[in-house]
């Protein structure tokens, strides 16, 4: 898709593709549709009463051959009680408006619905929320498919001179943010068989080509062993695919760099512990943390933000081969702590503990994972909100001031209670690597975390959840946290 913005003062001279514009209730016009009311002589409004179009949300209707108006259609759109136009709503009407358009094939498209007020949010969020709704609703992964139709339309917002400065802004936040998203999903919907470790590692590689100021270094199975990372590479025995972790700096400043680490398991079978068959095809979405982390250093990159970023993809495959690690092994760690396995389908707490403990050499301001880590975090937060849980409250505020921003929420669930921490003591060792209760399972494994972090501040997000969502049933990436993590980056500017 492309935005951009315009200048239109009506009666227009030049045919125009196709507008949309806003009504109320009960046929209450917003000041654009008052104005081509006007100049069509009073058309708009006598159509709307004779369709008993008043303007509730879900009420549309397309009209074309406007008197006096040169448009080839104009699509008016209803937007409910005025003064009871929410952010919800405002969603709602932008979700309700995509479906119809993409049923024509449309080159521009006049959008006037960002001038409607939206209660508690200002214009710039009304334009990314708008951008972020349309993307959401015409993204496609057609990758494998013949048919590649895809929506196209250039969006046009109606710009003044009081407000030109705020659309652009959010207009290039709003690309940028996306683009890391588009990036994240069409990783993630990728088939395991493609989308490996060494697969993640070349993609990383890649954006160096891209952008001047990024740098990657690719740890191989080898480098993994040689640095003694003994927990990362335990999870990837069973699998015939090696494990690559990728380290990708962006460097455009002085600061103390923030880590962002993505759980990258790009298939969990289980490993010996096994899955149930059903929905097993989803754990190809085990990577969506990677994901997530490789689509917000392209945003940053793309907004060339004045920020340091180490990103990490812990690249490995989970699976049952006949070298696979085994219930009542035990581990020694990077940081020397030794772990009980209890269970090897808590594959991907013993990947981010020894790139916990390592990334205490670059001495980060804040250090955030993002995984797809507990299946108990669905079961406490459902599809919607994110787990989050971090030793230093002044970053986890703003983490949660982020997802209000960009509402890609995050629910804080606390670690510090040591009935938690005593649920990962060991008979042998000095933990075990999944509760021995079947209770606070995405607490219990995020304080396992907390034990290689004492030296930082840090957070970790639980996008069990939330990594991807359904269409007809069937699985698809959903892109998030990027929209917050990016917001988060860019409030530290």
């Amino acid at each position: 898709m492309e935005y951009i913005t315009d200048k239109i003062i009506f009666p227009n001279k030049i045919l125009l593709d196709c507008m949309v514009i806003p009504i109320f209730e009960t046929y209450k016009l917003s000041k654009i549709t008052e104005n081509i009311n006007q100049i069509s002589n009073n058309y708009i409004l006598n159509i709307l009463k004779e369709n008993n179009i008043k303007g509730k949300i879900n009420q549309n209707i397309t009209l074309y051959n406007i008197p006096n108006i040169l448009c080839k259609k104009i699509l008016i759109v209803g937007c409910g009680i005025k003064d009871e136009l929410n952010r919800y709503k405002n969603k709602l009407v932008i979700h309700n408006t995509i479906n119809i358009l993409k049923k024509f094939f449309l080159k521009e498209i006049y959008w006037y619905l960002t001038d409607v007020k939206i209660n508690n949010l200002n214009l710039y969020w009304n334009i990314r929320d708008t951008i972020d709704t349309i993307e959401h609703d015409t993204y496609q992964f057609k990758k494998f498919k013949k048919n590649k139709n895809f929506f196209k339309a250039k969006i046009k917002f109606i710009i003044n001179n009081t407000n030109k400065n705020i659309y652009h802004v959010a207009i290039k936040h709003s690309k940028a943010i996306n683009l890391g998203i588009k990036k994240a999903k069409d990783l993630a919907n990728l088939p395991p068989n493609i989308c490996t470790p060494k697969f993640l590692s070349k993609k990383a590689k890649k954006l160096t080509t891209k952008y001047k100021n990024i740098s990657v270094k690719i740890f191989d199975k080898k480098d993994l062993k040689q640095i003694g990372m003994n927990a990362y590479l335990a999870v990837s025995k069973g699998s015939k695919n090696k494990p690559f972790m990728s380290i990708i700096e962006y460097h455009n400043n002085d600061s103390q760099p923030i880590v962002l680490l993505g759980k990258g398991i790009t298939f969990d079978s289980g490993g010996l512990s096994l899955k149930p068959s059903t929905n097993m095809s989803e754990m190809k979405y085990d990577m969506c943390g990677a994901a997530a982390v490789y689509g917000t250093i392209c945003t940053i990159a793309e907004l060339q933000l004045p920020i340091n970023i180490i990103a990490i993809l812990a690249g490995c495959e989970n699976m049952p081969g006949n070298n696979a690690y085994r219930p009542g092994d035990i581990i020694k760690t990077l940081s020397g702590t030794t772990v009980e396995i209890t269970n090897t389908d808590a594959e991907g707490r013993l990947v981010l503990c020894d790139i916990l403990t390592y990334i205490k050499k670059y001495n980060p301001k804040y250090v955030i994972d993002i995984a797809t880590l507990t299946g108990a975090c669905v079961i406490a937060l459902g599809n919607n909100i994110s787990g989050l849980m971090s030793n230093n409250k002044i970053l986890s505020n703003k983490i949660i001031k982020a997802s209000l921003e960009t509402n890609d929420r995050v629910w804080e669930l606390p670690i510090d209670d040591i009935d938690y921490i005593n649920q990962l003591k060991s008979n042998f060792a000095n933990l075990i690597n999944s509760s021995s209760s079947n209770s606070a399972g995405a607490i219990t494994a995020a304080c396992f975390l907390s034990k290689f972090t004492n030296k930082y501040n840090w957070a970790h997000i639980d996008i069990a959840g939330t990594a991807w969502y359904y269409i007809n049933n069937k699985a698809i990436a959903s892109g998030r946290p990027i929209n917050m993590l990016s917001q988060f980056l860019i409030n530290q500017i």
